[in-house]
């Protein structure tokens, strides 16, 4: 009996730790990231704690700390895939708030952890390493390790293993090349092959709505009402597209603010940028 209790004493704190990480991850989910980190920073430093510190810190704004808790991570494993690109993503949003001087810098150290984070993932369901290097390879210019090219390579394995992405990864491609007619193929054909998600319809709806094709914009969007009915992100993005084409701006101000009020998730556009759609359309 004493030989019990005294296990029990070693794995207690094990397991209120686990607990606590739970009780922290499910914060983050429901975007309480403050009520998540003050958890956080009252358990004992661990990977898992440090990664979802990480997070916690890129959704409130401080990419630094988010850099800081993401190597902290990746040096207790460093074989980490997740590990790696979550560093990877710090360094990207530091790219974009630098000064011209610093900015290639930390993009250069973003496809670096994205780079190796690919290279290192053995998951083939698991491509959201791939989806960040396939965006730094088609937004980042040749000197900074860019290129159409190496977009077009990293979207054929993206393909191989969820086709509706690499479909809207070549339509992305295409998009940025002016041929406006295969980047509509491409992105219907995501829309075909996974109609629950949101994303490609509101894609392809801004493709439409760009060219002057209103309506046809308009029935993608209902149709996407129809397949994810109840969609958070399809309020955000029948918005979008509504202020990006200067109309129905009383209907795009309702869209978000019953947006804001939505029970989000981290994988979402966040209140913020709702709020910043917000007084685009009250701008308009």
């Amino acid at each position: 009996m004493t030989r019990v209790v005294a296990i029990l004493t070693l794995l207690l704190p094990a397991l209120a730790l686990g607990q606590d990480l739970k009780q922290a991850e499910h914060l983050y989910q429901h975007t309480e990231y403050e009520a998540a980190l003050r958890l956080l920073r009252a358990q004992p430093p661990s990977a898992e704690a440090f990664l979802l510190m990480g997070k916690c810190d890129m959704m409130l704004g401080d990419f630094r700390k988010a850099t800081d808790a993401f190597e902290k991570a990746a040096a207790a494993d460093p074989n980490n895939s997740d590990y790696l690109m979550w560093l990877g993503r710090s360094w990207a949003r530091r790219a974009e708030t630098a000064s011209p001087l610093i900015a290639p810098m930390n993009a250069s150290k973003a496809r670096g952890y994205f780079e190796r984070a690919v290279a290192l993932n053995t998951d083939p369901k698991n491509h959201d390493a791939m989806d960040d290097l396939f965006d730094y390879y088609v937004n980042a210019p040749g000197f900074l390790g860019g290129g159409f090219d190496k977009a077009e390579a990293l979207a054929e394995r993206i393909e191989r293993v969820d086709p509706a992405q690499g479909h809207c990864d070549r339509a992305e491609i295409a998009r940025r090349r002016k041929e406006i007619g295969r980047a509509e193929q491409e992105l219907r054909r995501a829309v075909q092959l996974a109609p629950h998600e949101v994303g490609h319809f509101v894609d392809l709806a801004l493709l439409l709505a760009g060219q002057g094709r209103i309506a046809e914009s308009d029935a993608v969007l209902d149709q996407a009402a129809k397949t994810a009915p109840g969609n958070p992100r399809l309020l955000y993005g029948r918005a979008r597209v509504y202020i990006e084409t200067h109309r129905n701006l009383g209907q795009a101000k309702a869209l978000l603010e019953q947006y804001i009020r939505c029970d989000l998730t981290p994988d979402d556009p966040s209140r913020e940028e709702a709020r910043k759609l917000l007084k685009q359309a009250g701008a308009s």
